[in-house]
């Protein structure tokens, strides 16, 4: 697998004219990679932005591959794993690839790393509206003005302004995915609250420890920040907090029972001791789980 530090080297893989910019480069959909029997496995030093219709081929990232009947934009980080297969892009698509040693000193070198749609999978993209392309579109072609205008020392400023409102917009735009998208999402938290339930159940006859983000994602079959950013947007809680949610319930439901001491109800839990299962346990609930349990008897 290759690893691109310069924008300049990737633009030769694809086979596309070199860059404007050392740091900074954008691709209109005219311009299609190189034709035939064409693979390219690579990570880059980049974050890499794509509005994608392709006429033929398929890329992947994460785990998952998208093909050539999709439009939609995707969003890629450094040092992400990303593979191309024989990709020709439909005239009306774009590449904008960001070097991370563009950002420094600009509002954006950590405000692009809040957004979580930088983690998600490939087949986890943002599918546009028509009038939410036409946003991006205006966007992308004022980026593409002053990328091949003569630099001065406001082009900088006025290309991260750009960046920055396309960022928001696809944020923006994503919210609007996931509310048309309610019946996934409900289809989602059932299936989530079943994973718990069954691995509850498992914990009582194998040592498994505690459910995490990554575990409950893998078994969905997608990404852990879009798992959260789904949930978060059906139920305003993290993906985090809604395994200490169900943990917490089922603890109450073993306090109320009496059958177990609190270190039992810690080990079957999965929590490794019970200091970390009381402290989380109070904030939860406000109380430790003795006063739970006393409350309880009185």
């Amino acid at each position: 697998m290759e690893h691109f530090n310069k924008i300049s080297d990737l633009h030769e893989a694809f086979c596309i004219k070199p860059p404007e910019h050392p740091l900074f480069s954008v691709v209109y959909g005219e311009q299609n990679m190189c034709s035939g029997n064409n693979e390219l496995e690579f990570s880059s030093a980049f974050y890499i932005i794509g509005f994608k219709k392709m006429k033929s081929g398929s890329m992947l990232y994460g785990k998952t591959k998208y093909d050539h009947d999709l439009g939609s934009m995707s969003f890629i980080k450094p040092q992400q794993k990303v593979a191309f297969q024989n990709v020709k892009l439909e005239e009306k698509g774009f590449l904008i690839i960001i070097h991370e040693d563009f950002l420094p000193g600009t509002a954006l070198h950590n405000e692009i790393k809040k957004y979580s749609y930088f983690d998600y999978e490939v087949n986890e993209a943002l599918h546009l509206s028509p009038a939410e392309e036409d946003t991006i579109w205006n966007l992308y072609f004022s980026i593409e003005k002053e990328y091949n205008n003569n630099t001065d020392e406001l082009s900088k400023s006025i290309i991260v302004s750009h960046l920055d409102s396309m960022l928001k917009y696809a944020q923006r735009f994503y919210k609007r995915q996931f509310i048309n998208r309610k019946q996934l999402t409900g289809f989602m938290m059932t299936k989530f609250n079943a994973l718990l339930v069954a691995n509850f159940e498992e914990r009582k006859t194998k040592d498994i420890g505690l459910p995490t983000v990554a575990q409950m994602a893998e078994k969905l079959n997608i990404s852990s920040r879009y798992l959260t950013d789904l949930l978060k947007e059906e139920t305003g809680k993290t993906t985090l907090e809604l395994i200490h949610l169900f943990l917490i319930g089922e603890a109450k439901n073993l306090l109320r029972e009496g059958e177990l001491n609190i270190s039992e109800i810690s080990y079957l839990l999965g929590f490794e001791n019970t200091t970390y299962f009381s402290r989380l346990f109070r904030k939860e609930v406000g109380v430790t789980p003795k006063k739970f349990r006393g409350s309880i008897s009185n």
